[in-house]
């Protein structure tokens, strides 16, 4: 018997893909700028961005490739490596900020746990490696299951957009 998983939603966030392209948001870098500081500086509406908040060093926004709903990045606005090259006033926003998140994955997903951390360098496996960025992402037994372990799939319940709906409402302050 074939078993299927729908996720209909998806299809509307395939198409905008494209070579080099953020779904939504389309950025125009600027030479020497990254992904992350050509989303932020796009002009677009944060709820087309997915950004949840913005501080005056440091933002958050939703990952577009999510392990699990709920997954968020804190990161500098200016594009750093390592965390010894952030200034004093960056260091301090980005770990109120990561704290902030947590919190509010906690009130809208209630897990069992969160994972909060850096990959520093892409040997250590960042995506992106010239702007650093941390991980908040919401955890629960058994969320790695045959899906996942077996047909290396991820099931993400909900659209980006309405995890942008549910975090910016719970976001402290």
């Amino acid at each position: 018997m074939v078993e299927r998983l729908w996720a209909g939603w998806r299809a509307a966030y395939l198409e905008e893909l494209g070579e080099h392209t953020t779904p939504g948001v389309k950025p125009q870098p600027v030479e020497g700028q990254s992904l992350f500081e050509a989303i932020l500086d796009s002009g677009r509406p944060d709820e087309e961005t997915f950004i949840l908040w913005r501080g005056r060093h440091c933002f958050s926004l939703l990952n577009l490739y999510p392990y699990t709903t709920g997954h968020v990045l804190v990161l500098p606005r200016r594009a750093v490596r390592d965390l010894e090259d952030l200034e004093a006033d960056e260091a301090a926003e980005l770990w109120a900020a990561v704290r902030d998140a947590v919190v509010a994955v906690k009130a809208v997903y209630h897990p069992d746990g969160v994972n909060v951390g850096a990959n520093l360098g892409a040997a250590a496996g960042a995506g992106i490696p010239d702007h650093l960025h941390v991980h908040v992402l919401p955890r629960w037994f058994g969320d790695t299951n045959f899906t996942m372990t077996l047909a290396e799939t991820r099931v993400i319940p909900e659209s980006l957009a309405l995890t942008w709906s549910k975090l910016t409402a719970a976001w402290p302050g």
